[in-house]
């Protein structure tokens, strides 16, 4: 390897980084990993069907802080224009949400349906419409759960759980009959 190419992936990835902010990329990496109880009976909500598996997906509140200057005292100017005494200013702080917390709760396939084989179905399924751009590895990995959640964003599920609606949507579960 020459000294010249040893260079290139990493100036590759800074520019990359460069392209997108990198607290979003963060989060999108950080919420793209289902929590523990997802694909299970654990999370089911009271009246849900026995056996059946629920994923949930919490996303924190999002705040920020303000700072604000407030006037006190304006200046005191002449009637030549000369500034007597400047304006008196006092600054503020404080925090404001601009996202509240979301706990969103939904039914999801088992965890024992997501074999090698369904997942390897399931990426091709994303790749055919667009969302999955990784190898075909029958894993469920960060690639495949970006998938998952740029699919699901477009139907109004903001997760990377793959849920029962978006499995019956790609052909990937069976539709119940009373649903036809």
């Amino acid at each position: 390897m020459t000294p010249k190419t040893r260079y290139i992936a990493p100036v590759a990835f800074l520019a990359l980084c460069a392209c997108s902010s990198v607290s979003d990329t963060l989060e999108e990496v950080t919420r793209a990993t289902p929590q523990a109880d997802a694909y299970s009976p654990l999370a089911a909500p009271p009246g849900a069907q026995p056996g059946s598996c629920w994923g949930k997906d919490v996303t924190p509140a999002v705040v920020e802080t303000v700072t604000e200057q407030i006037l006190m005292q304006p200046a005191q100017i002449n009637s030549d224009g000369s500034v007597t005494s400047p304006a008196l200013y006092k600054t503020e702080t404080h925090q404001q949400i601009v996202r509240e917390r979301r706990e969103l709760i939904f039914e999801t396939p088992c965890r024992a349906t997501l074999t090698p084989e369904f997942l390897a179905i399931l990426q091709r399924a994303l790749q055919a419409r667009g969302h999955f751009h990784g190898a075909i590895t029958g894993e469920l990995d960060l690639m495949t759960k970006l998938a998952i959640r740029s699919y699901q964003k477009e139907q109004g599920l903001d997760s990377a759980i793959l849920s029962i609606a978006a499995a019956r949507q790609l052909g990937l579960v069976a539709v119940p009959r009373d649903q036809l």
